[in-house]
Protein backbone atom coordinates (compact mmCIF):
# COMPACT_ATOMS: atom_id res chain seq x y z
CA UNK A 1 0.00 0.00 0.00
CA UNK A 2 1.39 3.27 -1.01
CA UNK A 3 1.15 5.95 1.63
CA UNK A 4 0.12 9.26 0.30
CA UNK A 5 1.31 12.34 2.00
CA UNK A 6 -0.75 15.44 2.05
CA UNK A 7 0.85 18.83 2.35
CA UNK A 8 -0.24 20.62 5.50
CA UNK A 9 -2.83 23.24 4.91
CA UNK A 10 -1.56 26.74 5.31
CA UNK A 11 -3.67 29.44 6.81
CA UNK A 12 -3.62 32.46 4.55
CA UNK A 13 -2.72 35.47 6.54
CA UNK A 14 -4.98 38.41 6.21
CA UNK A 15 -3.30 40.92 3.92
CA UNK A 16 -2.31 44.21 5.38
CA UNK A 17 -3.52 47.31 3.65
CA UNK A 18 -6.41 47.93 1.33
CA UNK A 19 -9.20 50.43 1.59
CA UNK A 20 -11.86 47.91 2.65
CA UNK A 21 -9.72 46.43 5.40
CA UNK A 22 -8.67 49.87 6.61
CA UNK A 23 -12.30 51.02 6.88
CA UNK A 24 -13.39 47.80 8.60
CA UNK A 25 -10.54 47.86 11.10
CA UNK A 26 -11.08 51.54 11.82
CA UNK A 27 -14.77 50.95 12.58
CA UNK A 28 -13.90 48.05 14.89
CA UNK A 29 -11.46 50.23 16.84
CA UNK A 30 -13.99 53.09 16.89
CA UNK A 31 -16.62 50.73 18.32
CA UNK A 32 -14.18 49.59 21.00
CA UNK A 33 -13.51 53.19 22.03
CA UNK A 34 -17.22 54.09 22.07
CA UNK A 35 -17.97 51.11 24.32
CA UNK A 36 -15.15 52.21 26.58
CA UNK A 37 -16.61 55.73 26.77
CA UNK A 38 -20.01 54.37 27.87
CA UNK A 39 -18.28 52.51 30.70
CA UNK A 40 -16.59 55.70 31.91
CA UNK A 41 -19.57 58.12 31.81
CA UNK A 42 -17.82 60.74 33.93
CA UNK A 43 -15.49 61.50 31.01
CA UNK A 44 -18.46 62.32 28.78
CA UNK A 45 -20.17 64.23 31.60
CA UNK A 46 -17.16 66.45 32.30
CA UNK A 47 -16.79 67.04 28.57
CA UNK A 48 -20.36 68.39 28.56
CA UNK A 49 -20.05 70.55 31.66
CA UNK A 50 -17.06 72.61 30.50
CA UNK A 51 -18.63 74.14 27.35
CA UNK A 52 -21.88 74.79 29.21
CA UNK A 53 -19.90 76.75 31.81
CA UNK A 54 -18.24 78.76 29.04
CA UNK A 55 -21.64 79.64 27.54
CA UNK A 56 -23.08 80.78 30.85
CA UNK A 57 -20.00 82.71 32.01
CA UNK A 58 -19.27 84.49 28.74
CA UNK A 59 -22.93 85.27 28.11
CA UNK A 60 -23.74 86.76 31.48
CA UNK A 61 -20.34 88.05 32.65
CA UNK A 62 -19.08 89.67 29.43
CA UNK A 63 -22.31 90.01 27.44
CA UNK A 64 -23.19 93.43 28.82
CA UNK A 65 -19.77 95.00 28.35
CA UNK A 66 -18.48 93.88 24.94
CA UNK A 67 -19.35 95.68 21.74
CA UNK A 68 -20.48 93.81 18.62
CA UNK A 69 -21.11 95.76 15.43
CA UNK A 70 -21.13 99.05 17.31
CA UNK A 71 -23.73 97.79 19.78
CA UNK A 72 -23.35 96.78 23.41
CA UNK A 73 -26.16 94.32 24.02
CA UNK A 74 -26.24 91.05 25.97
CA UNK A 75 -28.65 89.49 23.45
CA UNK A 76 -26.49 90.48 20.48
CA UNK A 77 -23.36 89.21 22.18
CA UNK A 78 -24.92 85.83 23.01
CA UNK A 79 -25.75 85.30 19.35
CA UNK A 80 -22.28 86.52 18.36
CA UNK A 81 -20.64 84.29 20.95
CA UNK A 82 -22.13 80.91 20.14
CA UNK A 83 -20.21 80.27 16.91
CA UNK A 84 -16.99 80.81 18.86
CA UNK A 85 -18.08 78.57 21.73
CA UNK A 86 -19.09 75.81 19.32
CA UNK A 87 -15.71 76.01 17.58
CA UNK A 88 -13.81 76.12 20.86
CA UNK A 89 -15.69 73.06 22.12
CA UNK A 90 -14.88 70.88 19.12
CA UNK A 91 -11.21 71.90 19.15
CA UNK A 92 -10.76 71.37 22.90
CA UNK A 93 -11.65 67.71 22.30
CA UNK A 94 -8.09 67.52 20.94
CA UNK A 95 -6.70 67.20 24.47
CA UNK A 96 -8.92 64.20 25.17
CA UNK A 97 -7.87 62.48 21.96
CA UNK A 98 -4.20 62.94 22.76
CA UNK A 99 -4.62 61.75 26.35
CA UNK A 100 -6.53 58.66 25.24
CA UNK A 101 -3.88 57.61 22.75
CA UNK A 102 -1.09 58.31 25.23
CA UNK A 103 -2.93 56.16 27.80
CA UNK A 104 -3.24 53.29 25.32
CA UNK A 105 0.47 53.52 24.57
CA UNK A 106 1.37 53.69 28.26
CA UNK A 107 -0.64 50.51 28.96
CA UNK A 108 0.85 48.65 26.00
CA UNK A 109 -2.45 48.39 24.14
CA UNK A 110 -1.02 49.95 20.99
CA UNK A 111 1.66 47.24 20.85
CA UNK A 112 -1.06 44.59 21.08
CA UNK A 113 -2.87 46.16 18.16
CA UNK A 114 0.38 46.14 16.20
CA UNK A 115 0.63 42.36 16.61
CA UNK A 116 -2.71 41.90 14.84
CA UNK A 117 -3.13 41.70 11.05
CA UNK A 118 -4.83 45.06 10.75
CA UNK A 119 -4.33 48.22 8.77
CA UNK A 120 -1.61 50.42 10.24
CA UNK A 121 -3.65 53.60 10.43
CA UNK A 122 -6.81 51.93 11.75
CA UNK A 123 -5.94 52.38 15.44
CA UNK A 124 -5.62 56.13 15.10
CA UNK A 125 -8.51 56.52 12.66
CA UNK A 126 -10.80 54.51 14.92
CA UNK A 127 -9.83 56.60 17.91
CA UNK A 128 -10.44 59.90 16.11
CA UNK A 129 -13.80 58.67 14.78
CA UNK A 130 -14.91 57.73 18.30
CA UNK A 131 -13.85 61.17 19.53
CA UNK A 132 -15.86 62.70 16.69
CA UNK A 133 -19.01 60.90 17.89
CA UNK A 134 -18.45 62.19 21.43
CA UNK A 135 -17.86 65.70 20.08
CA UNK A 136 -21.11 65.54 18.08
CA UNK A 137 -23.00 64.58 21.24
CA UNK A 138 -21.44 67.51 23.08
CA UNK A 139 -22.44 69.91 20.29
CA UNK A 140 -26.05 68.68 20.42
CA UNK A 141 -26.28 69.30 24.16
CA UNK A 142 -24.52 72.66 23.82
CA UNK A 143 -26.97 73.72 21.10
CA UNK A 144 -29.88 73.08 23.45
CA UNK A 145 -28.23 75.17 26.16
CA UNK A 146 -27.52 77.92 23.61
CA UNK A 147 -31.18 78.07 22.61
CA UNK A 148 -32.15 78.33 26.28
CA UNK A 149 -29.90 81.37 26.80
CA UNK A 150 -31.25 83.14 23.72
CA UNK A 151 -29.21 81.97 20.71
CA UNK A 152 -31.10 81.59 17.43
CA UNK A 153 -30.41 80.65 13.81
CA UNK A 154 -31.73 82.94 11.07
CA UNK A 155 -30.73 81.31 7.77
CA UNK A 156 -32.72 78.08 7.84
CA UNK A 157 -32.10 74.51 8.96
CA UNK A 158 -30.03 73.41 5.96
CA UNK A 159 -27.46 76.18 6.38
CA UNK A 160 -27.34 75.51 10.11
CA UNK A 161 -26.63 71.83 9.44
CA UNK A 162 -23.86 72.94 7.07
CA UNK A 163 -22.37 75.05 9.88
CA UNK A 164 -22.43 72.10 12.27
CA UNK A 165 -20.79 69.94 9.60
CA UNK A 166 -17.96 72.47 9.31
CA UNK A 167 -17.56 72.44 13.11
CA UNK A 168 -17.29 68.66 13.23
CA UNK A 169 -14.85 68.67 10.33
CA UNK A 170 -12.67 71.16 12.22
CA UNK A 171 -12.92 69.06 15.37
CA UNK A 172 -11.93 65.92 13.46
CA UNK A 173 -8.98 67.75 11.91
CA UNK A 174 -7.74 68.97 15.27
CA UNK A 175 -8.13 65.48 16.76
CA UNK A 176 -5.31 64.36 14.45
CA UNK A 177 -3.10 67.03 16.01
CA UNK A 178 -4.06 65.52 19.36
CA UNK A 179 -3.21 62.05 18.08
CA UNK A 180 0.27 63.21 17.09
CA UNK A 181 0.78 64.82 20.50
CA UNK A 182 -0.41 61.65 22.25
CA UNK A 183 2.11 59.57 20.33
CA UNK A 184 4.93 62.02 21.04
CA UNK A 185 4.73 62.15 24.85
CA UNK A 186 5.22 59.54 27.55
CA UNK A 187 2.19 60.00 29.81
CA UNK A 188 -1.51 60.90 29.46
CA UNK A 189 -0.95 63.87 31.78
CA UNK A 190 1.68 65.27 29.44
CA UNK A 191 -0.66 64.72 26.49
CA UNK A 192 -3.44 66.66 28.21
CA UNK A 193 -1.14 69.58 29.01
CA UNK A 194 0.44 69.53 25.57
CA UNK A 195 -2.98 69.41 23.96
CA UNK A 196 -4.23 72.50 25.77
CA UNK A 197 -1.22 74.84 25.77
CA UNK A 198 -1.32 75.62 22.06
CA UNK A 199 -5.14 75.68 21.91
CA UNK A 200 -5.50 78.80 24.04
CA UNK A 201 -3.65 81.16 21.66
CA UNK A 202 -5.34 79.52 18.67
CA UNK A 203 -8.84 80.05 20.08
CA UNK A 204 -8.31 83.46 21.69
CA UNK A 205 -6.28 85.11 18.91
CA UNK A 206 -9.30 84.82 16.68
CA UNK A 207 -12.74 86.27 16.04
CA UNK A 208 -14.40 83.83 18.45
CA UNK A 209 -15.01 86.08 21.45
CA UNK A 210 -14.30 89.64 20.28
CA UNK A 211 -14.54 91.62 17.07
CA UNK A 212 -11.09 91.60 15.45
CA UNK A 213 -11.50 95.20 14.26
CA UNK A 214 -10.31 96.34 17.66
CA UNK A 215 -7.02 94.44 17.43
CA UNK A 216 -3.72 95.92 16.33
CA UNK A 217 -2.97 95.42 12.63
CA UNK A 218 -0.43 92.59 12.99
CA UNK A 219 -2.56 90.71 15.52
CA UNK A 220 -5.67 91.06 13.40
CA UNK A 221 -3.77 89.68 10.41
CA UNK A 222 -2.91 86.57 12.44
CA UNK A 223 -6.50 86.25 13.64
CA UNK A 224 -7.95 86.60 10.13
CA UNK A 225 -5.71 83.83 8.76
CA UNK A 226 -6.26 81.56 11.74
CA UNK A 227 -8.03 78.34 10.57
CA UNK A 228 -10.15 78.54 13.70
CA UNK A 229 -11.37 82.03 12.70
CA UNK A 230 -12.41 80.81 9.25
CA UNK A 231 -14.75 78.22 10.76
CA UNK A 232 -16.17 80.73 13.25
CA UNK A 233 -16.79 83.23 10.45
CA UNK A 234 -18.41 80.54 8.29
CA UNK A 235 -20.71 79.51 11.14
CA UNK A 236 -21.83 83.09 11.77
CA UNK A 237 -22.62 83.46 8.09
CA UNK A 238 -24.54 80.18 7.93
CA UNK A 239 -26.34 80.71 11.24
CA UNK A 240 -27.13 84.33 10.33
CA UNK A 241 -25.60 85.54 13.59
CA UNK A 242 -24.23 89.07 14.14
CA UNK A 243 -20.56 90.01 14.19
CA UNK A 244 -19.42 88.73 10.79
CA UNK A 245 -15.92 90.22 10.46
CA UNK A 246 -15.42 92.86 7.80
CA UNK A 247 -11.95 92.10 6.48
CA UNK A 248 -10.08 92.01 3.19
CA UNK A 249 -8.31 88.77 4.19
CA UNK A 250 -9.27 85.95 1.81
CA UNK A 251 -10.42 83.50 4.53
CA UNK A 252 -12.78 86.13 5.93
CA UNK A 253 -14.21 86.91 2.49
CA UNK A 254 -14.71 83.21 1.63
CA UNK A 255 -15.09 81.61 5.06
CA UNK A 256 -16.95 78.42 4.10
CA UNK A 257 -14.43 77.47 1.43
CA UNK A 258 -11.52 78.52 3.64
CA UNK A 259 -12.86 76.43 6.52
CA UNK A 260 -13.06 73.32 4.36
CA UNK A 261 -9.60 73.87 2.86
CA UNK A 262 -7.96 74.47 6.24
CA UNK A 263 -9.61 71.42 7.84
CA UNK A 264 -8.78 69.06 4.97
CA UNK A 265 -5.20 70.33 4.87
CA UNK A 266 -4.79 69.77 8.62
CA UNK A 267 -6.19 66.23 8.30
CA UNK A 268 -3.86 65.31 5.44
CA UNK A 269 -0.74 66.73 7.09
CA UNK A 270 -1.28 65.55 10.65
CA UNK A 271 -2.73 62.16 9.76
CA UNK A 272 0.38 61.47 7.71
CA UNK A 273 2.65 62.58 10.54
CA UNK A 274 0.64 60.70 13.18
CA UNK A 275 0.65 57.39 11.27
CA UNK A 276 4.39 57.75 10.65
CA UNK A 277 4.94 58.47 14.34
CA UNK A 278 2.74 55.51 15.28
CA UNK A 279 4.95 53.15 13.32
CA UNK A 280 8.20 54.41 14.82
CA UNK A 281 6.97 55.07 18.36
CA UNK A 282 5.68 51.55 18.88
CA UNK A 283 8.26 49.62 16.89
Amino acid sequence: MTATTQAPATVASRPRGGVVQSVTDSLVVARRNLIRMTRIPEVVLFGLIQPIMFVVMFSYVFGGSLQVGGTVSPDVYRNFLMAGIFAQTVTFATAGAGAGIADDMHKGLIDRFRSLPMARGAVLTGRTLADLVQTALTVVVLSIVAVLVGWRIHEGVLKALGAFALLLLLGYAFSWIGALIGLSVRTPEAATSGGLIWLFPVTFISNAFVDTSGMTAWLRHIADWNPFSATVQACRVLFGNPGVSESSAWPMEHPVLASVIWSVLIIVVFRTLAVRKYRSATA
